[in-house]
């Protein structure tokens, strides 16, 4: 084999050129046949071939143990005129099966030559075989040898850029999320220059510039630089850089195109941010027509990483200037509440002392009244005794009782008046859901409930519109079911019920408490009253929330009564409401 391979040299001389000038590419060639003459009648018939401007360079092997060899040696091998009979019937199927399934190579193309037909039918060899032609050495002449090795290299270019394409977009893949990860122009510029180096299978030197053309100076910078040209990395304006490079990089920038020369490719890159982006690679050679679409596509993803880059900067800048703005306006409120907190205690100071100067009123009024009540009750035990004069006495008498009952009345106003103010209940007219509004208030007071082990029903239905101030009847609802809660025993029941009657909304609350006594029905809705029953939490208890509710209740022209057995079968707070078409138009 090497003895043969040795011809190749021979004939690549045949130029008469002491020194021939290599090609500039030139394709390799595998022989393997067993007949010597075969292999010098194929040098002979393509002692001149040429494709594209490429030669070729023709490897022999004289048995299929020889041919593996050769193909492990040289896998870059692009066509195989093969023998189908060597050193056994079989054994160049049996080699293609080696290339195929052991060598894993795809590319190769193999171009079947047999001088017995009949020992390797060509309808199943073409089938179970991944071969390009099966010939007759007899019908092989120099013109089909010509045209079959040039249909085997043509497949061979389309099989190598397609697997450059592969390759490329595989390496695309990969480098996007890597290339789209980076959150600083810098790094990217890096990542940049080092994807496009892969993408090209070489260590290319190259260059990364940014032009930001929103500013007036449209500012340049280096963010990148390898190879060689390291040491420009950092540089501010173009004009530093080589004349050469300075030269291809503004023309670039005025052009805005990508320019692919003999042995250097300058690639532009616009962005919707503004930004522009030339990169500079020093490839060393004319890239290919596959390197050159794998590049701009690359390049066509890299204006949307850049956008990103520019919009995560903005987004920093913002998330800045938002934290800024919260701390300003957190220390405005700071300030704030510690006024509007010294303004309520002056509030709660001038209110007590308000309180303590009407207790002082009202202790010191009611002291000079004791005495002219009891004075009054002794002159009328002297009239009752006898004394002369009685008529005038008598008169007297009446006069201090009817003013110590003036004077009683006013007292028991002024502390009335004081206390007045929780009452002093307005209501605004609208449009309202009053079951979502009763549902509302029932689950707000079901952890309530919940804790004391109370189990709490609510029937209402989904829906029902009514007019009224959703504000003032959520008071009064909470203080009804909160009562229930508050005097049902631990365990007990409670039911939140709803319906409408005639149009009249209806809302009863029940709960499983003792019921009220006989006494607590006159004065159950009047100020400050404490009932009979008792709460079973040990909760406090003031006597104005069933006064206020009366209050809202009457105020939106409705009614609230109470159905109780001292002592059994709780009590069931009853509200009734007008029907929507009579409340008031808002």
């Amino acid at each position: 084999m090497a003895e043969e391979n040795d011809l190749i040299e021979f004939a690549a001389e045949d130029d008469g050129s002491a020194e021939p000038a290599a090609p500039v590419k030139t394709w390799k060639i595998a022989i393997i046949d067993d007949d010597v003459a075969v292999h010098e009648g194929t040098r002979f018939a393509l002692y001149d071939y040429s494709l594209n401007g490429s030669g070729i360079e023709l490897l022999s092997a004289y048995s299929a143990e020889e041919g593996r060899k050769l193909l492990s040696e040289h896998p870059d091998i692009a066509v195989i005129l093969l023998d189908v009979v060597m050193e056994s019937d079989t054994a160049g199927l049996d080699l293609v099966g080696f290339i195929r399934q052991e060598l894993k190579n795809e590319t190769v193309r193999i171009i079947l030559r047999t001088g017995q037909p009949g020992q390797a039918p060509e309808r199943r060899v073409i089938v179970d075989f991944d071969i390009n032609d099966y010939k007759a050495k007899t019908e092989l002449t120099a013109d089909k040898l010509f045209t079959a090795l040039t249909a085997a290299l043509r497949a061979y270019q389309q099989l190598l850029r397609m697997e450059e394409t592969r390759r490329g977009l595989e390496i695309i893949i990969d480098a996007t999320p890597t290339v789209f990860d980076f959150k600083s122009m810098q790094r990217l510029a890096e990542g940049v220059l080092t994807q496009i180096a892969s993408l090209l299978v070489a260590d290319c030197p190259g260059i990364l510039v940014l032009r930001d053309v929103d500013s007036a100076a449209q500012h340049f910078s280096v963010l990148a630089a390898s190879g060689c040209y390291r040491t420009y990395t950092g540089c501010s304006e173009v004009k530093l850089l080589a004349p050469e490079l300075k030269d291809a990089i503004q023309r670039a920038f005025e052009q805005r195109k990508t320019e692919f020369l003999p042995t250097r490719s300058v690639l532009y890159i616009g962005t919707q941010s503004g930004s522009e982006v030339v990169v500079l690679i020093e490839t060393g050679r004319e890239l290919s027509d596959t390197h050159r679409s794998l590049v701009e596509i690359f390049c066509s993803r890299l204006s949307v990483a850049f956008d990103n880059v520019h919009l995560y900067a903005q987004l920093e800048q913002a998330n800045r200037d938002l934290e800024r703005r919260v701390a300003e306006r957190t220390q405005e409120l700071t300030f704030a509440n510690r006024r509007l907190e010294a303004q309520w205690e002056r509030a709660r100071r001038t209110n007590a002392l308000q309180s303590e100067i009407l207790q002082t009123v009202a202790h010191d009024l009611k002291n000079p009244l004791s005495v002219i009540l009891g004075r009054a009750e002794m002159l009328d035990e002297l009239m009752g005794a006898g004394s002369s004069d009685s008529g005038k006495m008598e008169t007297q008498v009446v006069q201090i009782k009817a003013s110590a009952r003036r004077l009683t009345e006013m007292v028991n106003q002024l502390m009335t008046d004081a206390s007045s103010g929780v009452l002093d209940i307005t209501v605004r007219w609208e449009d309202l859901d009053l079951a979502s509004l009763v549902r509302d208030v029932a689950e707000s007071n079901r952890t309530l409930a919940a804790r004391k082990g109370q189990n709490m029903s609510i029937e209402i239905p989904e829906r029902l519109m009514t007019r009224g101030d959703p504000d003032r009847l959520r008071e009064a609802l909470d203080n009804v079911i909160g009562n229930a809660v508050k005097y049902s025993p631990l365990g007990g029941d409670i039911v939140v019920g709803m319906s409408s009657e005639a149009g009249e909304p209806i809302i009863r609350v029940s709960d499983s408490g003792p019921g009220f006594a006989p006494e607590d029905q006159d004065r159950m809705f009047g100020r400050f009253q404490r009932l009979s029953a008792k709460p079973t939490g040990g909760e406090s208890s003031t006597g104005l929330g069933l006064s206020i509710t009366k209050r809202i209740i009457d105020l939106h022209a409705g009614d609230i009564s109470v159905e109780s057995n001292n002592g059994r079968d709780g009590s069931t707070f009853v509200l009734r409401l007008k029907p929507a078409a009579d409340a008031p138009t808002p």
